[in-house]
């Protein structure tokens, strides 16, 4: 940082010190105005990075959010800066001096969204964006307990330490639901994750779902299914959780016949489950089984996980949470439901 930039940040903090909030962010636009008019963007992004984040830290949301947009928009952007180390550093540190529920947060990380998926930008991914700044920005949201907007984030990154953050929203969530709903919420990330091609991912969040369920339920009754290759731990009263596990096992085994024998076996509990369940399976029928579906216009995966897993038309309920819980399967029997185990199939 030159001595004229140090000099101009030690002026303006003195004026947020002394309660000048707004002279301090207009001589932030101005000075900025004159180095991106120049197309010094490395002066203009110390400026506005530093500027915002002085604001921001002073609870100033609007004035710094401002600031921190523009870092964004008119020097990421225009610039087309890279997604570096360095920048999504610099990025990360504004982002995470937003107080919760400032306004401005929502279209800075709707402009970060942009950055990272803009072709031409060295690093981009036009389809999910930068996995490391997805992570980060769904552990924001899952500390303020906003639900969907952590689990979009969270599986968008997909990066491996995701998945834990994610399993534990997921459980958190479903304790304030009845018992047997504990598949849809385990569905939350074990479905997605498989559309998404990413099977280890899916794996780790099912184990962690269920070490989770039993440690808080210990009286819950579980039975075994092994063979000379497989093992996998069933749960008598939740057929839908049984048959998410042996999905996955399906699909560690590459086994089309094993996944069509799981639709006929569970078809009954299937049918009465969110419909939304079948998109997704067909999705994952088609990646890991080669089961073709009928192609429609736009992004099918991405419609599908957008409705079924980032709140859709979700109603909020009356209860202790404040995020809308997933809209439920009606369970035959509800907590009552027992399942024989499917003792017949191929595990091997």
């Amino acid at each position: 940082m030159s001595n004229k930039m140090a000099k101009t940040l030690a002026r303006q903090k003195e004026k947020i010190a002394e309660g000048n909030y707004y002279e301090a962010h207009q001589q932030f636009r101005v000075i900025t105005a004159r180095y991106l008019k120049a197309s010094d963007y490395n002066s203009a992004a110390d400026l506005l990075a530093s500027g915002s984040l002085l604001l921001l830290r002073a609870g100033q949301g609007g004035s710094g959010g401002d600031l921190a947009l523009t870092l964004v928009t008119d020097v990421y952007i225009k610039a087309q800066w890279p997604l570096n180390k360095e920048n999504k550093d610099r990025i990360l540190e504004v982002l995470k001096a937003f107080p919760a529920g400032e306004p401005t947060r929502k279209r800075f990380i709707q402009e970060l969204g942009n950055w990272m998926t803009k072709d031409g930008i060295e690093g981009s991914n036009s389809e999910r964006g930068d996995a490391e700044l997805h992570h980060e920005i769904g552990l924001i949201f899952a500390n303020e307990g906003e639900a969907y907007e952590a689990e979009k984030h969270l599986l968008l990154g997909q990066t491996p330490q995701s998945v834990q953050p994610l399993t534990n929203l997921h459980y958190q969530w479903y304790k304030e639901d009845s018992p047997h709903t504990a598949a849809i919420y385990a569905s939350r990330s074990v479905l997605p994750y498989l559309v998404l091609g990413n099977l280890q991912a899916a794996t780790t969040a099912m184990a962690v779902f269920t070490s989770q369920l039993l440690s808080s339920n210990a009286s819950i009754p579980t039975q075994t299914i092994e063979s000379s290759k497989s093992s996998v731990r069933i749960f008598p009263s939740l057929p839908l959780l049984n048959f998410l596990s042996l999905l996955i096992l399906a699909v560690q085994k590459g086994d089309k016949a094993l996944f069509q024998q799981l639709a006929k076996h569970y078809a009954a509990h299937l049918k009465d489950a969110n419909e939304l369940w079948s998109d997704a399976l067909a999705q994952i029928g088609e990646i890991w089984f080669g089961i073709r579906i009928p192609r429609q216009g736009g992004n099918p995966l991405f419609d599908m996980m957008g409705s079924m897993f980032f709140g859709g038309n979700q109603q909020k309920p009356a209860g202790r949470s404040s995020t809308p819980k997933p809209a439920q399967p009606q369970i035959s029997g509800g907590a009552a439901s027992k399942e024989k185990p499917p003792v017949a199939m191929d595990l091997d």
